[in-house]
């Protein structure tokens, strides 16, 4: 059996023909709204250039913000890039003006539908947010743009509601829905049966937005997916508002290994790009962050060690080269046997046996926890491999 996760693909049941599931990055807007970030001008045009490279297929910026967003905006539409630049505002004439004034092709309005966001944000009925927003998709259409609309609070919405608006604004010929969990309230089988409902009675392609307040956000964002949405919402890292949407690896990665989703994403950019905002932001992912964390892909108990050193596969389902990461080797007072006879081979020390045990019980007896970090590089993963 050559695929180690052969057993593993068949309880994921996969389609024999799996659809495609694209990805919208908000990094340029959403992720602008996480607490301390702002970007320059500069900044937003060398993220979009490279989020186009890696093959998202859209990109949303808000040029209603300030001049300075506006600009930013400008300029990336004028840039030519194969994905789609989404121009995003309030469900307001005003906002699709200005859309229109960046000469985009896709905006996005939102409207929160919730009683709370009815009652205490906008102060207005339902009665009027349903005039609203079938009059922004309209005002949109009739000026040759493209718009996805985003029923904001959806999923604490009175459930008729929703679908009242969803239904107008369809009619209304809105061009994609997005249904977000505004404050990251669902469980996933929650996520999947209010995209279902909407699903079952629309037909316009469906979004998914959904935060992570309780730490749920990628698996809501799978969950949406297997109900019938076609696009997921990310940020690199996951920045936003509060704790922010699902992060741009996470999804890129999963869409590609256990969705089978044909796309065609760089995902050796993924470092890079997560390095990138790390930069601009100083926003450090955790270390045991998936993908791009610093140790992803470390390996330091005695048993993991010496399962890696035979075969990195046994504790790797995706390799580290795949995703731009790399392969780190932890000794200490866990690396065991094997893992000394490694570090005694790359000091150059002669190997046996007893050597190596009494090495590792000199570690263990120092009790100082991680000592040393080695890269294991490829040339060395060979000549491991070559060597058993």
């Amino acid at each position: 059996m050559k695929d180690p996760n052969h057993y593993a693909n068949i309880y994921n049941a996969y389609d024999k023909n799996p659809k495609k599931i694209r990805i919208l990055d908000s990094t340029l807007r959403e992720g602008e709204q996480h607490p301390g970030v702002s970007f320059t001008n500069k900044q937003r045009i060398q993220i979009a250039w490279m989020l186009d490279y890696f093959g998202v297929d859209q990109i949303e910026i808000s040029p209603v913000v300030s001049n300075d967003h506006k600009e930013a905006t400008k300029t990336i539409i004028k840039q030519g890039l194969k994905a789609d630049i989404v121009s995003h505002g309030r469900a307001l004439k005003e906002d699709i003006d200005i859309s229109l004034d960046c000469d985009a092709k896709w905006c996005a309005a939102y409207l929160g539908i919730s009683d709370i966001h009815l009652k205490d944000k906008l102060r207005i009925s339902r009665e009027e947010a349903l005039e609203r927003a079938v009059e922004t998709v309209e005002y949109a259409k009739s000026h040759g743009l493209k718009i996805r609309f985003t029923v904001e609070d959806g999923s604490r919405a009175e459930p008729e509601f929703l679908l009242k608006v969803c239904k107008a604004i369809e009619e209304a010929g809105v061009d994609r829905i997005s249904l977000p969990d505004t404050v990251g309230i669902l469980r996933p089988i929650g996520m999947h049966n209010f995209v279902k409902k909407v699903r079952e009675v629309i037909d316009v392609p469906l979004d998914a937005h959904v935060h992570n307040d309780i730490g749920f956000a990628v698996a809501n964002a799978f969950s949406a997916c297997d109900a019938g949405v076609d696009q997921i919402h990310t940020t690199i890292d996951g920045i936003g508002e509060r704790t922010g949407i699902p992060p741009l690896a996470e999804v890129a990665v999963a869409l590609t290994y256990l969705y089978k989703s044909p796309n065609d994403f760089r995902l050796d950019m993924l470092l890079d790009l997560s390095r990138l905002i790390e930069e601009y932001t100083s926003i450090k992912p955790y270390d045991s962050k998936p993908i791009v964390g610093s140790s992803a892909y470390k390996h330091k108990a005695g048993t993991h060690l010496a399962a890696i050193l035979k075969n990195p596969a046994a504790y790797e389902p995706i390799p580290p080269r795949a995703v731009g990461n790399r392969r780190r080797i932890v000794f200490g007072e866990l690396a065991g046997k094997t893992g000394a006879a490694y570090l005694m081979s790359l000091l150059g020390l002669e190997k046996d046996d007893e050597g190596a045990k009494a090495v590792a019980a000199g570690l263990k007896g120092l009790r100082m926890g991680d000592l040393i970090e080695i890269p294991l590089e490829d040339r060395l993963e060979k000549k491991i491999i070559n060597d058993k």
